[in-house]
């Protein structure tokens, strides 16, 4: 493997189909998106001229890619995937995690899915991940806030390529709007991003939100340890930190 491998973990709302838009753009990554859930939900995903059907096929594709081109996966957390059980995963690239504040991310997704579970949520299959990676490595992997990347996106970047070893392309933060191949299983989820033209903070409102819906606010019970927890290893600012990966 000669370039990197980067893994952006997501739970569902949190703003991730932004940045993996910010990454197509930059144009100088293979750029992959959900192909564990692609995996889960119709029974294989598509890389360039390869289909994996299951999540150990997919890890050696990446394998390969990684020698021809530097590779960004951002990947849903609402499913647990039984690739956590391969060994090779915590050590195959670098481990990213963007969360947002489970209030707003909550009455999107009830907007989007009235049917979805608890587990779907995803920040407790956050934690899983992060902590495997993190006793895997003996590395605490970044952790970005939603919030942060919308409101000043140009600093978060910044850091984010920091700490992952790429460089900083500052004309990334913009795009034109439009849909893009790469999200068309899931385009309906992915509305907003698709007419933007960059990271915008603004929120919508929802009539259906953990104040007055009771599942969803025994979901938020359920789930705001999890999302605290990866809260607390959130970066809060630019820093010196030194690249963690070489980039070619």
């Amino acid at each position: 493997m000669t370039h990197p491998i980067i893994f952006l973990w997501a739970h569902p709302r949190s703003r991730s189909t932004a940045f993996l838009r910010m990454m197509l753009e930059r144009g100088d990554f293979l750029v992959l998106h959900e192909p564990f859930s692609s995996i889960t939900v119709q029974g294989h995903a598509q890389m360039a001229e390869e289909s994996a059907t299951s999540a150990t096929e997919l890890l050696g594709l990446l394998e390969v890619a990684a020698e021809k081109s530097p590779v960004f996966i951002k990947e849903t957390t609402e499913y647990r995937y039984d690739i956590l059980d391969d060994p090779r995963l915590s050590h195959l690239g670098e481990h990213t995690f963007i969360i947002r504040d489970p209030g707003p991310t909550l009455a999107s997704h009830y907007a989007m899915n009235p049917q979805f579970t608890c587990d779907e949520v995803g920040y407790e299959h956050q934690v899983e991940i992060f902590d495997l990676v993190r006793k895997s490595t003996g590395r605490t992997p970044l952790v970005m806030e939603a919030e942060k990347l919308v409101k000043e996106p140009e600093p978060v970047i910044r850091h984010y390529c920091l700490e992952t070893g790429i460089p900083f392309r500052k004309s990334a933060l913009t795009w034109e709007p439009g849909e893009q191949q790469a999200w068309s299983r899931t385009s309906e989820w992915h509305q907003a991003v698709a007419r933007s033209t960059g990271f915008h903070s603004s929120e919508s409102t929802y009539p259906v939100s953990v104040e007055n819906n009771r599942m969803l606010a025994g979901y938020h019970s359920h789930h705001v340890p999890f999302y605290e927890f990866l809260r607390s290893h959130a970066f809060t600012a630019e820093t010196d930190a030194k690249p963690t990966r070489g980039y070619r």
